[in-house]
């Protein structure tokens, strides 16, 4: 799926520009944008359609648990929603993606927004209870920076150079842990100062999306500093000189700076084409997953909110968080797995 998924992001090399002049009230013309863009230059794909609101009732409760990278874009989606069906009510939970699994094998939640993909025993699990696999939805793009104070002069990062700080088990090939600033080439006043390390806690898909692919596999170090949310990291950061910390772009903010990251092809901004076009090595979709039955017909409120989430409304939601949207074409592929959309 993760390989899939990729190549899905790479269909999509250059931005999409959202005509003008067009017209209604979940098509107006302009756009929000993206992380690390000019204003207007990456905006949803003029080719997903408008929501447009049914005649029939649509009510009950929206109850999400799940991500805490997506809690803001849960209720950014779920407010967007509740001016087309305001009888609707929303509960949004945001302690991490492990939490999603059991809520939908319980029944607790209709949605479980996770930052990753199921594990193989999660999915098991899921699939002993009901005879089929849960379906997951990827509703946007996110890109896992790696955040250092505003006031740091550090310019780039490999990969081996992040492991070899977050990581006890130095699986990037690092002969030996970076401890220092200087062991990064900073020079001065740097030089000897100890790096501070932030990151989430391990109920978090950010957690582990970071463990599988910054870290090779390996193991963090005992010295991070595992804070309760996305946004707790990016203010450690933002309140120490020397501290750096990894967490979603949507949550940046001026007191920080997205360091580079350097796969092997030298370093690469978190910058929304280098998504697209798959060049930043920390790019992951945000998914969406829901317990669905193949063939069946969703009840009328998952089948609302899904396509909402999927409408331009939901993907302007979607710029608007600080996260990317998908195209039209990936939008489609994720529709059909819930009966929705062109077969």
């Amino acid at each position: 799926m993760k390989t899939l998924l990729k190549l899905a992001i790479a269909l999509s090399i250059y931005a999409v520009i959202l005509p003008r002049g067009m017209r209604g009230s979940d098509q107006q013309a302009g756009g929000v944008a993206a992380p690390g863009q000019s204003a207007g230059s990456v905006q949803v794909d003029a080719k997903i359609s408008a929501y447009q609101k049914q005649s029939g009732e649509v009510s009950g409760d929206i109850k999400a648990i799940g991500s805490d990278t997506m809690i803001n874009l849960m209720l950014v989606w779920t407010d967007g929603f509740k001016r087309y069906y305001p009888d609707v009510k929303a509960e949004i939970e945001g302690k991490g993606s492990s939490t999603a699994p059991p809520a939908l094998i319980n029944g607790s939640a209709n949605f479980g927004p996770m930052s990753r993909d199921w594990k193989a025993s999660e999915s098991d699990d899921f699939e002993k209870h009901f005879g089929y696999k849960p379906t997951s939805l990827a509703t946007s793009i996110d890109m896992l920076a790696i955040y250092v104070n505003k006031d740091c002069p550090l310019e780039s990062l490999t990969l081996a150079q992040v492991d070899a700080m977050f990581s006890a088990t130095r699986k990037g090939g690092a002969e030996k842990e970076i401890v220092r600033w200087g062991d990064l080439g900073l020079k001065g006043q740097w030089a000897e100062k100890p790096i501070s390390l932030y990151g989430r806690n391990s109920a978090s898909g950010t957690y582990q999306y970071f463990k599988e692919h910054a870290l090779f596999g390996g193991d963090f170090k005992s010295t991070v500093a595992q804070q309760p949310t996305s946004s707790a990291v990016v203010n450690g950061v933002a309140g120490d000189r020397y501290g750096m910390g990894y967490s979603g772009i949507g949550y940046k903010t001026p007191d920080v700076k997205a360091i580079p990251v350097d796969s092997g092809k030298g370093p690469v901004p978190a910058i929304a084409e280098n998504a697209y076009n798959g060049k930043y090595p920390l790019s992951r979709p945000l998914w969406l997953s829901l317990n669905y039955k193949p063939g069946s017909t969703l009840d009328p409120l998952r089948r609302e909110f899904i396509l909402y989430v999927f409408s331009q409304g939901g993907q302007r939601d979607v710029v608007k968080d600080g996260y990317l949207p998908v195209t039209a074409k990936m939008a489609e592929k994720q529709l059909v797995k819930v009966g929705l959309g062109a077969k």
